[in-house]
């Protein structure tokens, strides 16, 4: 357990402060181009889901986070059940992230709508406000900020649909919560296709055969 904390918290602190520093010093939509035009700090918030996406309205949004609490829950309880079964840490690494980025997110969800005034687009918002926060608990906003425009260009005026419109790579706003979740993923592709072998019915988890292995 050791080693999952020594990833879960740096991270989340990390997250968190980054979080906060952007709240409290940036209106939302304003910017700092960091190298260029390609990578930009720039604040926005949303209400659902991973890299800016929504979810259903008010109502969408108390589900989503109900249902991260459980996901957190259950993500929890399967990571302590591999350490008890000594698997590899490159498993432990991956599994570690994604509970990162989901408590992460659902930090901003949960209390952010308490704590902090609301962001506009001409006021930066005070942290633990006189009258109250922007929103009561459960239904805060994830705050993002990392922006990597890196292809700027237009489609074809040819193109079926949306010729002529613009076209940004990569287009979605995210923060250091999605980050770790994505990192995760890319883990789990490259390093742990073999990780479950079937036999029957049953998914047995491969155990390390030395450290030399870990990732």
């Amino acid at each position: 357990m050791k080693k999952a904390l020594l990833i879960i918290i740096p991270v989340l602190l990390i997250d968190q402060v980054l979080k906060i520093w952007i709240k409290t010093h940036m209106h939302l939509g304003e910017e700092y181009h960091m190298i260029g035009n390609w990578f930009i700090i720039h604040f926005t918030e949303n209400n659902g889901m991973a890299f800016g996406m929504e979810f259903a309205g008010r109502t969408g949004k108390l589900t989503l986070t109900i249902f991260r609490i459980f996901a957190i829950g259950a993500l929890g309880w399967y990571l302590n059940s591999l350490i008890k079964k000594n698997v590899k840490f490159s498993l432990i690494l991956s599994i570690s992230l994604i509970l990162t980025g989901a408590l992460g997110n659902i930090i901003d969800s949960v209390f952010y709508g308490e704590l902090f005034s609301a962001s506009s687009y001409f006021q930066v918002a005070t942290f633990l406000p006189e009258g109250g926060g922007y929103s009561g608990i459960m239904y805060g906003k994830v705050v993002d900020m990392f922006y990597f425009p890196i292809i700027t260009t237009h489609y074809p005026n040819w193109f079926p649909f949306v010729g002529g419109n613009d076209f940004i790579f990569f287009r979605p706003v995210f923060n250091i919560a999605d980050s770790a979740i994505t990192i995760a993923i890319f883990i789990l592709i490259f390093f742990h296709r073999d990780l479950f072998k079937k036999d029957g019915h049953k998914t047995e988890v491969l155990r390390e055969d030395n450290q030399a292995e870990n990732i």
